[in-house]
């Protein structure tokens, strides 16, 4: 019967994506007309609605890192991570921030330089550039990994110390078993998870092929053109079927390792030559501002004077990462195995959004302060041009230009290749029953459709209206976002009652003032570890009932 289910999901996913795609290629602009103005009226009128929801995910996610269920383990509560912390934060990294980073590191900084958030200041001022930075690292900052973090937790918690299927029917299943007419949408909350990955990476991919095309143009004048872009496409995805090929232990976690050292060595270099001391400077007050505004700033809507800008960026960005959820939550879940909910929660929410902001902050602040040192420079004219190539038009004015360039490409290049990876990955997951070692034939199968998929777009012209398509998603999801969190800690509850009722059973009493945890840890410091049945849930029941397995140890 599982088995069936995850060929009706593969087959009912393809056909929907397979719609879709042709919709886009065959009426490139019709559909991406609609697809705009049904996004563009979703976040009119339900952008305070994603606000408050993103907000209130990190102020979720942090309680219940500092809560008593912090403790808990997303595996056995004896287990260890899966992957060190250097290789967990690469492929964090990889999955979620992608090329992303580097197509708006430089770009994004300029274009709020240039057009101030909220119009609140002069454009291309010294205010304009402390402010540009702020919101920089405010849309790049911690609420951006909100959605992402949650989803995995969720997954990895259902995955890892339940032993299911990580999948999200399978998380609200203790919601929809109780509820015959609801049953049918299990099913469907995976195809939909599917179509809402494979649109998205797709629609990533392709804008990175034109990046890459975009500054080989640049660098050695190489034409912009669909050949090109073929040829640039065909060669990353033999590079992320060989990955795939690979596994995820030797294909994503080596290209990961590798894109965090080149990361780091282009951003290392880059505050050498650049202004140093103000680009440190500009990073320390672009830290004070983002810290000091955090609240102001998740909440900020302009209802008086209906400027645009929080939902061109803000909203947009919260829209893209909640539709992404599924896809990265899934692959971080994947990959943070072993590591307790605090752990996991101050590792996702913290340490990608800091590297994110050192990268904005030596990147977006060099360009910056090159274009208010040198008046007319022609970096924020460039930007306002063709944002594919300004972070090129940038190297031209640093020491070897030409080596920085292509290193920047080879970045590109392997963060798309992570990403598609990743996605192929996830997506064969999703169609073979959360199997957390999907066969190797749908893993090609699906790389081989994003693949041609995003040649398809892009030949047509479809990429933007695929995008704004896939979006819209995000709207629906935030429903599912909050029905996950009812059953994580109705989960959670019934957890931590069998480790102290399985405690309690075996000692026939507690330590007053103890936690299920300490009372755990002390015992095991006597020689005494309580039963591991005294940590085990059953859920044999489709209503993912919970009953103790404890055993009272024989006196």
């Amino acid at each position: 019967m599982q088995r069936n289910e995850g060929q009706r999901v593969f087959y009912v996913s393809a056909i929907i994506i397979l719609v879709l795609v042709a919709l886009g290629a065959m009426f490139p602009e019709g559909f991406g007309e609609v697809a705009s103005r049904a996004l563009g009226g979703v976040s009119h009128y339900f952008g305070w609605f994603y606000l408050l929801s993103v907000t209130g995910i990190v102020v979720f996610l942090l309680g219940l890192a500092m809560s008593k269920y912090g403790k808990v383990r997303l595996g056995p509560q004896d287990g260890k991570p899966e992957y060190g912390f250097f290789s967990w934060v690469s492929m964090l990294l990889a999955a979620g921030f992608g090329v992303g980073l580097v197509f708006y590191g430089m770009a994004e900084p300029m274009t709020h330089y240039i057009a101030p958030p909220y119009a609140d200041m002069t454009p291309e001022s010294a205010e304009s550039a402390r402010y540009a930075i702020q919101y920089s690292f405010f849309n790049w900052g911690i609420h951006q990994w909100a959605a992402f973090a949650l989803v995995g937790l969720i997954i990895a918690y259902y995955q890892f110390r339940k032993e299911q299927a990580g999948l999200v029917s399978v998380v609200l299943r203790p919601l929809t078993a109780k509820r015959p007419g609801l049953r049918k949408f299990n099913g469907a909350l995976d195809v939909f998870a599917v179509v809402a990955t494979v649109m998205g990476v797709a629609t990533s991919l392709g804008l990175g092929v034109l990046q890459t095309n975009g500054g080989l143009h640049a660098v050695f004048g190489i034409p912009e053109n669909g050949l090109w872009q073929f040829i640039i496409l065909f060669c990353m995805f033999l590079a992320y079927m060989a990955s795939t090929w690979s596994g995820l232990d030797k294909g994503i976690k080596r290209l990961s390792n590798l894109n965090m050292i080149m990361c780091i060595a282009m951003m290392v270099y880059v505050l050498a030559t650049g202004p140093t001391i103000k680009l440190l400077e500009t990073i320390t007050l672009g830290l004070g501002d983002y810290l000091q505004n955090f609240f102001v700033m998740s909440l900020r809507m302009s209802p008086y004077n209906d400027n645009p800008w929080a939902q061109n960026w803000t909203i947009f960005y919260w829209a893209w990462v909640i539709a992404w959820s599924p896809f990265v939550g899934t692959f971080v879940a994947r990959i943070s195995k072993g590591r307790t909910i605090k752990e996991y929660v101050f590792g996702v929410l913290f340490v990608p959004p800091l590297l994110a902001c050192l990268w904005l902050g030596v990147f977006g602040g060099t360009a910056i302060h090159m274009e208010l040192a040198n008046e007319g420079l022609g970096l924020a004219q460039a930007t306002q041009d063709n944002i594919t190539v300004a972070l090129f038009e940038m190297f031209d004015l640093m020491p070897f230009s030409g080596l920085l360039s292509v290193m920047a490409m080879m970045l590109i290049f392997i963060f798309l290749v992570t990403s598609a990876d990743s996605a192929s990955y996830i997506v064969a997951q999703m169609t073979d029953n959360g199997s957390i070692n999907p066969p190797l034939y749908k893993r090609v199968l699906w790389g081989v459709l994003i693949a041609a998929i995003c040649l398809t777009l892009i030949a047509a012209g479809g990429l933007k209206g695929l995008q704004s398509a896939s979006v819209l998603s995000a709207l629906p999801f935030t429903f599912i976002l909050y029905m996950m969190v009812i059953v994580l800690m109705k989960e959670l509850r019934k957890d931590r009652k069998l480790m102290l009722d399985g405690l309690y059973q075996h000692y026939r009493e507690m330590p007053v003032g103890a936690d299920a945890f300490e009372a755990r840890d002390q015992a095991k410091t006597e020689g005494m570890a309580p039963p591991e049945e005294a940590l085990k849930v059953d859920d044999g029941m489709e209503g993912g009932s919970t009953e103790a397995m404890a055993t009272p140890k024989p006196q």
